[in-house]
């Protein structure tokens, strides 16, 4: 049994992760803080908080997201079916 299934996360613990993932994805692009506010006309200032406290307006995460290229996992939050329980599962498959 996969003991992460259980794990809840705080919202900040989630805004870092998502900093953290913006980080990554920011390096990987080879770009520069400043670079990646020039692009997404996010304020040096509010991407250095980002990634530093994970604080960011959702514009301003959408716009960092659109210069990533990653503004479709944007696109796939809240869209996961939740289940009730298994009789849920059966019955919409029928």
């Amino acid at each position: 049994m996969n003991i992460s299934f259980f794990q809840h996360h705080t919202p900040p613990e989630i805004a870092l992760a998502l900093a953290a993932n913006v980080r990554a994805r920011r390096k990987e692009r080879k770009l520069t803080q400043s670079r990646l506010a020039k692009l997404s006309g996010v304020s040096l200032g509010s991407i250095k908080r980002f990634e530093s406290s994970g604080e960011i307006s959702l514009k301003s995460l959408l716009n960092i997201a659109v210069v990533l290229g990653c503004e479709e996992d944007f696109l796939s939050l809240f869209t996961k079916k939740h289940y009730a329980s298994i009789e849920d599962v059966i019955n919409e498959k029928n």
